[in-house]
């Protein structure tokens, strides 16, 4: 599984879901952590010119996973300007896409009560559109995400441990279920 979260700040909530994830990740489900600091912001004449090595390295890493796990801040009702931009790295050209029947899960966590459900409706919906295959459940979204973390953006939390490895388990049986449809 590929891991990553749409924030850049080095304490981030969503970067310590992605870390907890690998931490508690069930057996047999090992989790490899991408940060998209790199990535500079999409520009068609940059992409004609050649696609940057940070994002070929990206998109190479998206084809070798067999899912992909994201986490999504919430910034203004909408997911990241980063991790859309990755998105939009990805998604190109669309017919060689990795991100096309790739099973995806989406988590996040905000300091609001609001947590980050439309950040990651957003999310979904400009996944939808990639042809990738979005979990529909469960959900995991965080709210006031200070209880739940400590200065570092580590998770302390017990029960959302729980939950992470929940939802890791989840994408494992749900990247098992697009493979035997595209195996049909």
């Amino acid at each position: 599984v590929l891991g990553f979260a749409g924030s850049l700040r080095r304490a981030s909530y969503n970067k310590g879901l992605v870390r907890a994830a690998a931490d508690v990740a069930p057996s047999g489900i090992a989790i490899q952590i991408v940060d998209l600091a790199d990535i500079p912001l999409y520009n068609q004449d940059v992409e004609d010119a050649g696609e940057p090595e940070s994002v070929v390295r990206f998109k190479l890493a998206i084809a070798t996973a067999d899912a992909l796990l994201v986490a999504t801040p919430e910034y203004n009702h909408g997911t990241s300007g980063v991790l859309k931009n990755a998105i939009d790295w990805a998604s190109r050209p669309r017919i060689t896409s990795p991100l096309k029947d790739k099973p995806v899960a989406v988590m996040g966590a905000s300091p609001g009560r609001g947590s980050t459900a439309r950040a990651q409706a957003q999310l979904r919906e400009a996944f939808v559109f990639t042809g990738a295959c979005v979990m529909p459940q469960p959900e995991l979204l965080v709210p006031e995400a200070g209880s739940h973390f400590d200065g570092d953006g580590n998770v302390t939390d017990p029960e959302l441990r729980q939950r992470i490895a929940e939802l890791v388990d989840a994408l494992r049986y749900w990247a098992s279920r697009i493979r035997i449809r595209e195996a049909a």
